[in-house]
Formats: C-alpha cells, sequence, structure tokens
C-alpha cells in the first residue's frame, strides 16, 4: 500500500510550519504544536486506509483491433465501482509501445455510485509495430481529501499498428483502373495465354505462333497449338529482406519503412486486380510467412505481417529464405524482392539466389538508392578530403551498378528507386507487367 499526500494536505502542513514558528517566541506552546502535527499525521493515515483500493474498481477497454499510422482512434472504457460515495480517480495508463508507451498524460475520473461511466481516449499511433502494455496505475482519493492511495490495474491488450493504410488505397489505384473496377471491368487473359496448360488443338490462323506445339506438329503432320486455361487470377509474393541493408536511415526514416510503404500499395494493388497475394519476411531468419491466397482476409493477414517486421543489425541469409520459398511456393509468381545491394563481392549470396527464382517465376528486385551518396558523388570538392569522398562515392556507385547489371544479365527484373518513390514505381511496375501479361 502507498499512500500520496494530497494538495489539502500539504497546505495544512504548511500551515501547520507557520505557527510552529511560534514556538520559539512561546516554549509552552511546543507540546501543543507537536500533538497538532501528530493528528496532522493521524488524519492523513486515515484518510488514506479508508480511500477504496484500487481492485475494487471495475474497468474494461474496448479497442480497435488494428491501429494505423497517420490517424487518431478511439479507445473506450468503463469504469464502474461499489461504493456509496463518488471516487476522484486518477490514472496513468502503460500503453503498448507503438501507441506511445509510458509517455501518456494523467487522466482525472469522477467515478459516480451506481452505474458506470464511459471514458473515450484518442489514440493516435507513433510508429508501426506490434506490442504489449495495459498495467494502469491508479490513485484513489480519500474521504477527506487529504491522501491518496495508489494502486495497480493489470488489464493487458496487444496494439497493432499497421503502415498508413488511407494513402496506400489511393495510389493503388490508377485513375483508369478505379474507373475501369467501378464500371464492373476487369482485366483477364484470352484463352491461350494463361499458365496452366490444358491440352492440345489444331492451330488456326489468326492463333499467336508462339502457342504452336512443335513436337506435337511433328508428329500429327499439321499445326497443333497448346491450350492453357483462362486465368483470372496470378500470384504476387512479397519479399522483404529486413536485415541491416535496409536499417540505415533515410532523411531520418530507416530504408525499411520505405519498403513496407512500397509493399502494402503493392499488396492493395494486387487485391483490386484480384490476384493472390502472399508475404515474406526474413533476414538472419525468417520472420514471417503468408502463403499466397485472395481477397481482403489475405490482406489482412500481409498487413499483420508488414506490422510486426522488423529490421535486424545481421546479414541476411539468403539462401535459406530461397530454399524456404522454393518449399512453399511453387507455383509460377511474379516475385518482388525488395532488398539492397553494395557491390558484387558483397552482394555474391543476393544476386545468385535472386536468379535461382528463373524460370518457375517472375523475378523482380527493388532496390533502394541512397540519395545522399548519390548527392555526393556529383558534388564540387572544395578540397583534397571532398575530393576523396567524392572518388569513394563514385566507386561505390559503380560497384553497386555492377552488382545491379549482374542480377539484368541473369534474368533478374531490377527496379532501382529513390525511397520516396518506391511506392508509385513498383504498383507501376506491377501494372505494366498485367498489361503486357507477363505474369
Amino acid at each position: 500500500m502507498k499512500l500520496v499526500p494530497s494538495r489539502r494536505w500539504l497546505a495544512g502542513a504548511a500551515a501547520l510550519a507557520v505557527v510552529a514558528l511560534l514556538g520559539f517566541r512561546w516554549s509552552s506552546a511546543g507540546p501543543a504544536l507537536l500533538v497538532l502535527d501528530a493528528a496532522w499525521l493521524g488524519l492523513l493515515l486515515a484518510d488514506g486506509l479508508a480511500a477504496p483500493r484500487a481492485r475494487s474498481l471495475t474497468v474494461s477497454r474496448e479497442a480497435p483491433l488494428a491501429f494505423s499510422l497517420g490517424r487518431a482512434f478511439p479507445v473506450r472504457y468503463r469504469w464502474a465501482h461499489t461504493f456509496r460515495r463518488r471516487l476522484l480517480v486518477v490514472v496513468r495508463e502503460m500503453l503498448p509501445p507503438p501507441l506511445g508507451g509510458a509517455e501518456t498524460p494523467l487522466r482525472r475520473l469522477e467515478i459516480p455510485p451506481g452505474g458506470p461511466v464511459e471514458e473515450w481516449l484518442e489514440l493516435r499511433p507513433v510508429r508501426r509495430g506490434i506490442g504489449g502494455g495495459g498495467t494502469l496505475d491508479v490513485r484513489i482519493l480519500g474521504p477527506l481529501g487529504l491522501a491518496w492511495r495508489q494502486g495497480r490495474i493489470e488489464l493487458p491488450w496487444t496494439a497493432t499498428v499497421y503502415p498508413s493504410l488511407l494513402a496506400a488505397s489511393l495510389r493503388a489505384l490508377p485513375l483508369q483502373a478505379a474507373r475501369r473496377r467501378e464500371a464492373g471491368l476487369r482485366n483477364v487473359r484470352r484463352p491461350g495465354e494463361g499458365r496452366l496448360f490444358e491440352g492440345l488443338r489444331e492451330w488456326v490462323p489468326g492463333d499467336d505462333t508462339r502457342i504452336i506445339d512443335w513436337k506435337a506438329t511433328a508428329r500429327r503432320g499439321k499445326p497443333i497449338a497448346r491450350q492453357y486455361e483462362d486465368e483470372r487470377r496470378q500470384q504476387v509474393l512479397l519479399a522483404i529482406d529486413a536485415g541491416r541493408l535496409l536499417t540505415a536511415e533515410v532523411d531520418g526514416v530507416a530504408r525499411l519503412e520505405s519498403v513496407i510503404a512500397a509493399a502494402l500499395h503493392l499488396a492493395y494493388a494486387a487485391v483490386e486486380h484480384d490476384d493472390n497475394i502472399g508475404l515474406l519476411i526474413f533476414a538472419d531468419t525468417i520472420q514471417y510467412y503468408v502463403p499466397p491466397a485472395r481477397g481482403r482476409r489475405a490482406l489482412r493477414a500481409v498487413l499483420d505481417g508488414l506490422a510486426a517486421a522488423e529490421g535486424r543489425l545481421s546479414e541476411s541469409d539468403y539462401p535459406a529464405a530461397f530454399r524456404y520459398l522454393a518449399a512453399r511456393s511453387r507455383k509460377r509468381a511474379l516475385t518482388v524482392l525488395f532488398t539492397d545491394v553494395i557491390d558484387r563481392t558483397a552482394s555474391d549470396a543476393l544476386v545468385a539466389q535472386t536468379a535461382t527464382l528463373r524460370p518457375r517465376h517472375l523475378p523482380l528486385a527493388v532496390t533502394l538508392r541512397d540519395p545522399a551518396l548519390e548527392a555526393l558523388a556529383v558534388a564540387r570538392p572544395a578540397g583534397s578530403n571532398e575530393a576523396f569522398e567524392r572518388a569513394a562515392a563514385e566507386e561505390l556507385l559503380g560497384a553497386r551498378e555492377a552488382a545491379l547489371a549482374e542480377m539484368r544479365a541473369r534474368g533478374v527484373m531490377v527496379l532501382d528507386v529513390l525511397p520516396a518513390a518506391a511506392s508509385a514505381a513498383v504498383v507501376e511496375r506491377y501494372h505494366l507487367l498485367k498489361r503486357k501479361g507477363m505474369l
């Protein structure tokens, strides 16, 4: 049990201290003043003991299933007690870290006897992530208003904070695509343009010559074409490298946050086009995996994974990650790898493993450029130190471009963009691949 003096008691104690100065002039008043001090301390103790315990309060919380960056969300509390008088309560809550942690203001409540009182709290997330909290430190004022009785209520909860959803849902749909969708139109492959083999048929003039099966043509003595199922839905798999390469910051924002925003925009675009969407997050170990699925439920699973992604200051294990992916994703998919490269030697494992995705999958590597390094490589040096820095920056950029060229030479599409432009660029490339029927 912990008792805290109220302002009323402290004001009385200050008054007694002033009166105590009289003891220096009238020594006979000393014992009386000691009795007054003892009585005042006794009232503090008695009032604190008369205050209800924290466990006598009943509290419940109703919070959203998930929060989103950039928006405030209401959380409702219901407080009640069984005493016959109104209780004055001061509350400080230990919120989950993504919602602010311990940086929360004091809340003062007046809880009447009988029915419960509702408290609404507007919470604005401070960062993306998943975290737990819910400890309530409460002080209840005694009936005389002289002492607070302090206690603790455990009301645990876990808060999930997604990246900003509004911007993602708007950017994922270009104006023309939105209008087409409102009209009920969807992109559908014509027969023979799918990827699931259905059978053979006789080739007729007007068919694409690329679908001719030359072995069957030689056996039958006439042109035979391969027939594929009409594919309405393709696979889009997001692979996020959460290793040390993406933990560096650009303008105070971790590069991983730009990657997560771009992945979110692409996920929205894929769901709007009725494609299956999946997610793999890895560093030195596998952090999260969502098998490709369709619809809003799949998008919710991807959002949970993006919220849980954490950058690690460790080297990413690319062979293990790609083995894990190969064992669980056998159907052809647009595999979008969000990562970065340094040079040909340092990124040898990444370049080699990304190339293994072909020919089963269609790999797209999204790498983030460093604007500070690029600015340094073109800056006019003012002295010898600046000249050395510029030469080093040019060498790093040249080595990085060589690694990207090696990936392109091995059949991997590369999208090298600035962090701020990653979201728009990756969605635009996805729509381009859809139009070309490359999925």
